[in-house]
């Protein structure tokens, strides 16, 4: 008999795809659409832009886009608020092309007390036209690390390197590989142009890229790696009055003192950028996406797992596009995903499993380039999943060994072992009732209407039967 679904099921099943679809392109639009026009001032603002911990992807968008309606709004000066660890070196360069090219007069300032501008930091500083620290900051530690493995910085002695100005000895080592004397070099080349461009000192600037020096802001005024020591952006400002700086192609004199500050923090897509990139998010997305497509192959038209595994995929090879990932800990995390995933369908008594979860745990902790401050997953994150999914593997074993004994309730086979009553009999044939059937049965002769029987086995459509009193030492009959 043919059973037509129910329409209702297909009609809820179509409204949640369109729901998904308008959802999906509603983000879309919004993701592509300016913010509309920015008022323009009197060119008597300063734009404060803040950046606060590891440069990535968010960082470089929120900084190129304050810079392009900064000049929108004709601001007079643009301050970047700097506090941070380093981070990726295309997210570095972006930002550096746009300070490079703002027409808006740029000025970093490293602050407030306590901060400091490592790494990619001080690259930024060195591009600014107007480098500045508070008291009780630094900068420095410019070493680049190579992604996708890791560059260990060098540190061990060379007596056989020249003396520095100092007639010290410098304290590390020439890179011993070639890629990484290839990233040094590309490093000293890049900041020594920064550093030329806008007149300050060579020295430190190559010693921080390939000695990972560092200097407390007194030390780099005096070293003339900035130009101004300021507790505040409204001394910043008013310091940097009258100064002439190249702002582009062109010289120009800084006109900042009296302006008044206006602080941008990150708009929406610049927070759900930061959000997605995170490399803790990022491993969740693609754990969501893996399991979200899986479950959706292994019931076709749910719509919803699918979906949102779509969704959450697309999201995380999006981060993973961005973020320093290490092929090794790729490889590691598919291989442990597809045992976890072959565990539950095949009987391997746990081995499966349990090399997942390893695989798994060591390929997270592998998966993005720990040498890069900020990009590194949780260690307890980590292992919380792992026991996540050990804890999931043990209860679909104890659940799959318990059905294994559990008692069959459907089917012929359910009815083996249950009485039945017997409705007629002639010689050793006859029909029998049970569980609100009739049935065709075969069995001993003598047997009697109203005779209760137990059902020992199911030959095709006839019920095996015996009287109570047989001997159950016989085995059942083969369904």
């Amino acid at each position: 008999m043919r059973v037509d679904a129910d329409p209702r099921a297909g009609s809820r099943a179509r409204r949640f795809a369109v729901a998904v679809a308008a959802l999906l392109t509603l983000v879309l639009g919004l993701a592509l659409a300016d913010d509309g026009p920015v008022s323009r001032s009197d060119g008597r603002t300063a734009w404060v832009l803040t950046i606060e911990g590891p440069i990535g992807p968010a960082t470089a968008s929120y900084v190129i886009r304050g810079l392009e309606k900064a000049r929108a709004a004709n601001a007079g000066a643009v301050v970047l608020e700097i506090d941070t660890p380093g981070g990726l070196d295309t997210s570095m360069r972006e930002m550096i092309r746009a300070i490079l090219a703002s027409p808006v007069p740029v000025l970093s300032w490293v602050g407030p007390s306590g901060a400091r501008a490592a790494s990619a930091g001080t690259f930024l500083l060195y591009a600014s036209p107007v480098a500045a620290m508070a008291p009780g900051t630094n900068l420095g530690a410019a070493t680049p690390v190579q992604i996708g493995g890791g560059m260990p910085m060098p540190g061990q002695p060379d007596a056989q390197r020249p003396k520095d100005g100092d007639g010290e000895a410098p304290t590390t080592a020439a890179p011993r590989a070639a890629t990484e004397a290839k990233a040094v070099n590309d490093a000293i080349a890049y900041i020594r142009s920064l550093a030329e461009l806008h007149g300050r000192d060579l020295e430190f600037a190559e010693a921080a890229v390939r000695d990972a020096a560092s200097l407390a802001a007194d030390d780099a005024l005096a070293k003339g790696v900035i130009d101004l020591v300021v507790a505040s952006i409204e001394e910043l400002l008013e310091k940097a009055h009258g100064r002439e700086v190249r702002v582009g192609d062109r010289r120009v004199t800084l006109d900042t003192k009296g302006l008044t500050i206006e602080r941008h923090a990150p708009d929406w897509r610049a927070r759900l950028l930061g959000a997605i990139t995170n490399p803790n998010v990022a491993l969740i997305l693609m754990l969501i996406g893996v399991y979200g497509l899986l479950f959706e192959f292994m019931n076709p038209g749910s719509l919803v797992p699918g979906t949102i595994g779509a969704i959450s995929l697309l999201l995380g090879l999006y981060a993973l596009s961005v973020l320093p990932v290490d092929h090794v800990g790729v490889a590691l995390l598919v291989l442990g995903l597809a045992l976890i995933v072959a565990e539950a369908f095949s009987p391997s008594f746990g081995i499966l499993g349990i090399g997942g979860v390893v695989a798994f745990a060591a390929g997270a902790m592998l998966l993005f380039d720990t040498d890069v401050p900020g990009f590194g997953v949780s260690l307890p994150f980590v292992a919380g999943l792992g026991l996540a999914f050990l804890g999931g593997m043990l209860l679909v074993a104890r659940l799959f060994a318990k059905s294994r004994r559990a008692r069959v309730v459907t089917g012929a086979a359910a009815l083996v072992g249950r009485e039945a009553e017997v409705v007629e009999w002639r010689g050793d044939r006859g029909r029998v009732h049970v569980a609100g059937e009739r049935w065709h049965a075969r069995g001993p002769g003598g047997l009697s209407p109203g005779q209760i029987v137990r059902v020992r086995g199911v030959d095709s459509l006839d019920l095996i039967v015996e009287a109570p009193d047989s001997s159950p030492s016989a085995p059942p009959v083969p369904t």
